[in-house]
């Protein structure tokens, strides 16, 4: 049975909501400046959030592994085999009755978890609070305890969350809240990175899926505060530095488009290798409850064999390798380093720890950038450091893994403020996402929704469009006749000009066909109209339209049936007719939709 909308709201925001006063409602609602205004507060919420979430990370880091204040787990230069092997292993374990008792909270237990994408695509950017905090402690305590994962997915899913519960607050509009929920995953992803044009534009190209006038006030200002807030409350690791860089020339943007090819693959193959972990566990027989733990033990084995660079987000190891003072590593200790990070990251989401790939991303395309920069001067002679094209790596990578092309080319601008880097890797960026979108056409976050049967490809709301059923859409007053009237009967009943379709239906009442009322008129001769019967002249016996599909569905059968008009009916199992839609009525409403949800991104709202 399809859930009632109100029952619906009810799950993805956790029951009822507190209200703010209605002047202050009034005045979020009608003026821009009131939406700015509580983007400032997002921005803030977020900012404390991220800078909480990394302060208790670092301290679990701190508490487990025995690091110095300012010490990174993945930079650590050694760290002792039974930790490394019993922490992820424990932290696993616990992660796994996390799991198992938090799921009883939920007020959805076993549903997935809406995240801010499929909020914003589907929900119109309701998503729930109480999910939200239980997806930031479970990423929590997936990074403490060393498992491959990073903090992004936990930061933007908390103040995300803390965004829409604010917007419900406040009654806004669907096209407001898209925006509120952007303006939380802005401000979270600036606070990580002190990056507010990369946190923008996560959010216009992840999170709303569109840039608009309308939306960039609030968005940047978010991103901007939540950036200010978390700086500080907690420093950030200092930015890049490069090596001195020879001029950038027009050779150079020939290898660097080689390595966005190379980054667009290897995204792919990342994506593609999280799948078949995943499909592997489940084809185990492990409890759900011991998968993390089992993951675990893997990812310490990896980074007894390799490195502790392969441990937690990667934070410490980007920063180790693209340090002018950092360890030379040769081509093959950086493809092997790299092999054991991807291989930890697949297996670390894979067998359930909570988490994404945006970091890992980022540091698995510098290693990449490195080691390509090392093998290519045979085939190709250039004169850029590889720590250059560490970066062009970084960025390219992340963007055939993560999607947000601009995101990424941002954030190595903000990292390394260096323009002419940036036009390099603006090239290498496009050249990826362009591929991967080509051969493969999804990211990690899209990708995930289409395993689950979702359509969704990106942020874009088209969650009107679901809510654009049938059922809304048709006549409910339908004129019918028996087919077993014969055809005399029916010209008398229904003369040209009265009406221009009539539902048949059988003996039981169900529904059996449409007449075209000038067709019946047009019976060859009129001598047979008393033996003929309308069954003999009926259309579209088996397409019909049920209450629940949506105008893109309606529209779909439209087409393939080749019909002006189909009758509604009940059920597929019980095909009593309730309506009559028309594909002319159907179109003029999705337009009209159409229309007002461009209008709403716009900010013309009336």
């Amino acid at each position: 049975m399809t859930a009632k909308p109100e029952t619906l709201r009810r799950s993805l925001t956790d029951g009822p909501v507190v209200q703010a006063p209605g002047g202050l409602r009034a005045l979020v609602r009608g003026s821009e400046v009131g939406l700015v205004g509580l983007a400032i507060l997002v921005g803030c919420l977020a900012g404390l959030a991220v800078s909480a979430m990394a302060f208790a990370t670092q301290g679990l880091h701190r508490l487990i592994f025995g690091l110095s204040a300012d010490g990174r787990l993945s930079a650590a230069p050694a760290l002792p085999a039974l930790l490394v092997l019993t922490a992820p292993a424990l932290g696993g374990l616990l992660l796994g009755l996390v799991l198992r008792f938090g799921n009883r909270l939920r007020r959805g237990p076993g549903r997935p978890v809406v995240d801010p994408i499929e909020a914003n695509a589907l929900h119109g950017g309701r998503l729930s609070l109480r999910d939200s905090v239980l997806v930031a402690l479970q990423n929590l305590i997936s990074n403490g305890c060393g498992a491959s994962v990073g903090l992004e997915a936990g930061y933007t899913q908390l103040s995300a969350g803390l965004a829409s519960r604010l917007g419900l607050g406040f009654e806004l509009r669907r096209s407001d809240m898209r925006v509120l929920v952007g303006c939380g995953a802005a401000a979270a992803i600036a606070a990580a990175f002190d990056a507010p044009l990369t946190g923008a534009f996560y959010a216009f190209e992840l999170i709303i899926g569109t840039y608009a006038v309308a939306s960039l006030t609030p968005v940047v200002v978010s991103a901007l505060v939540g950036a200010l807030v978390a700086g500080s409350v907690l420093p950030h690791p200092p930015a890049i530095t490069l090596d001195p860089t020879p001029p950038v020339t027009p050779a150079d943007y020939l290898p660097t488009l080689g390595l966005g090819l190379l980054c667009a693959g290897l995204g792919i193959l990342i994506m593609q290798g999280v799948t078949l972990i995943e499909a592997s566990v489940r084809r185990s027989g492990v409890p759900t409850v011991a998968r993390p733990a089992l993951g675990g033990v893997l990812v310490g084995l990896l980074a007894l064999a390799a490195s502790p660079q392969v441990l937690s987000a990667g934070h410490g190891a980007l920063h180790l390798n693209l340090a002018q003072d950092g360890p030379v590593l040769g081509a093959g200790a950086l493809i092997g380093l790299f092999c054991a990070k991807a291989l930890a990251s697949a297996v670390s989401i894979g067998t359930g720890f909570r988490g994404g790939l945006f970091f890992a991303s980022l540091f698995l395309g510098a290693v990449a950038g490195k080691a390509y920069a090392i093998l290519m001067p045979p085939l190709i002679a250039t004169a850029l450091p590889p720590t250059t094209y560490a970066i062009v790596g970084m960025s390219a990578l992340a963007v055939a893994v993560i999607g947000g092309p601009l995101t990424m080319t941002f954030l190595a601008l903000e990292m390394t403020g260096d323009f002419a880097v940036t036009a390099l890797v603006l090239a290498a960026v496009i050249a990826s996402s362009l591929t991967v979108r080509k051969t493969f056409g999804y990211s990690f976050a899209t990708w995930r929704f289409h395993l689950r049967g979702e359509s969704i490809r990106s942020a874009h709301d088209i969650g009107w469009i679901r809510s654009l059923t049938v059922g809304q859409m048709m006549r409910r007053e339908v004129r019918t006749v028996r087919a077993d009237t014969t055809l005399a009967a029916f010209r008398r009943a229904f003369p040209l000009g009265s009406v221009s379709q009539v539902v048949a239906t059988d003996e039981a009442g169900l529904y059996a066909g449409i007449v075209l009322v000038p067709e019946a008129h047009a019976a060859p001769i009129d001598e047979k109209a008393g033996t003929m019967r309308v069954a003999d002249i009926l259309r579209c016996h088996t397409d019909v339209l049920l209450p629940q599909m949506n105008a893109k569905e309606a529209a779909a059968l439209f087409d393939s049936s080749e019909s002006e008009a189909l009758a509604v009916v009940e059920s597929p199992q019980h095909a009593r007719v309730i309506g009559l839609l028309t594909e002319k009525h159907t179109l003029r409403r999705y337009s009209e939709e159409l229309d007002r949800q461009r209008a709403a991104t716009v900010g013309e709202v009336g």
